[in-house]
């Protein structure tokens, strides 16, 4: 057996003895990994040879083998030190809950403090809008400024004028689609070359109000039409 092996044995059976509670060799090697530096195949070794030299114990539960250190080292322990034992874990089980809850305040208020801007930042911030308010409150005075107001009256006005538009579009809308689809039940194409074909835009037949595309009466398409077939 190398140093290194040897080293590593016997860090092993002080760890078991220090800590003095059931291990497998998987949780040895993953708590002594860093110390001793053996692989999980050299703790397995070392720990069946602590076994068969009787300085710890070996209990196996199915295809697990579980190791302890040697109780017969220890001195018998009374009743009354198990008690006061069980309450010095009770104390310090309640104060690892305290300090872990600390903990936890302290790192929430950490992670704030780090999503938060510096003074520099803030600073930074407040000029950029600063500046960005000023340029809005030149914009205002230039608009207040300015003698082309549209007054209410004004703006109701186009408002108006606008739903008639939009509602003699749509109306103008129905005619020519009505008129179109009458139309194809007896063309022999489809209705994209009956378009193409009468050069007819298809911007009219849109679900939306559009500035161009449809002919100013419904008569006057007829009449276009008609003249195409002729």
């Amino acid at each position: 057996m190398s140093k290194k092996d040897s080293a590593g044995v016997a860090q092993i059976l002080a760890y078991l003895n220090e800590k003095n509670r059931p291990f497998s060799a998987q949780d040895v090697f993953s708590n002594l990994q860093k110390q001793c530096g053996l692989g999980k195949t050299a703790v397995v070794k070392a720990m069946e040879q602590l076994a068969q030299e009787g300085k710890i114990q070996e209990k196996v539960y199915g295809k697990q083998k579980i190791y302890f250190a040697d109780q017969s080292q220890f001195a018998d322990v009374s009743d009354a030190e198990l008690k006061k034992m069980d309450a010095r874990i009770a104390e310090i089980s309640t104060e690892v809950q305290t300090i872990s809850q600390s903990c936890r305040q302290l790192d929430t208020e950490l992670k704030e403090l780090n999503s938060s801007l510096t003074t520099a930042e803030l600073k930074a911030q407040i000029q950029e809008l600063q500046a960005e308010c000023s340029g809005y409150r030149e914009r205002l005075d230039e608009i207040k400024s300015a003698k082309n107001h549209v007054t209410p009256e004004e703006r109701q006005k186009v408002y108006k004028e606008r739903d008639t538009y939009v509602k003699e579009w749509r109306k103008r809308k129905r005619l020519v689609t009505d008129m179109v689809e009458a139309i194809l039940e007896g063309y022999p194409k489809s209705k994209k070359q009956f378009l193409v074909r009468h050069f007819l835009r298809t911007g009219f037949l849109t679900a939306k109000p559009v500035k161009a595309d449809f002919y100013t009466s419904a008569s006057d398409l007829h009449r276009r039409l008609c003249v195409s077939f002729h």
